[in-house]
């Protein structure tokens, strides 16, 4: 019984995923850790505004343990993925010191992910069920 115990605890430890995985999101978008208060949302293509604001409003929640109503913040927009060398990712915060002075207030309604937007993880996670329309 206890060889047992102690090849069921080996085979868990080695089944979870480590500290240094990417989290992966249904739809193959990945978010890495770029340090501990700056993650970037890497998806398979060249990615959508939806992909990129889903998966940092999942890592966001399910990661790092934010409230709906936490704010998320870009803080450098679409470019070269540091952690993956991919050409398309989004790096984000939840830290609203890092993104000072970075983006100027330009309303509720812009096109693309610019360096200091921001949502609540609650806003940003409306884009995780949005489907295209299809004739």
């Amino acid at each position: 019984m206890k060889n047992f115990l102690s090849s069921l605890g080996c085979a868990l430890f080695l089944l979870s995923p480590s500290v240094g995985q990417a989290f992966t999101l249904a739809n193959g978008v990945q978010v890495n850790a770029v340090s501990d208060t700056v993650f970037e949302v890497v998806p398979r293509s060249s990615g959508t505004v939806e992909e990129f604001w889903c998966g940092a409003s999942e890592y966001a929640r399910r990661v790092l343990g934010a409230d709906w109503r936490d704010p998320i913040y870009v803080l450098r927009g679409r470019g070269e993925s540091v952690t993956t060398g991919k050409r398309s990712a989004v790096q984000f915060t939840l830290s609203a010191d890092q993104v000072a002075g970075l983006g100027a207030d330009r309303g509720w309604f812009t096109f693309g992910i610019r360096p200091g937007d921001s949502m609540s993880v609650q806003q940003a996670r409306t884009y995780c069920s949005q489907r295209p329309i299809r004739p």
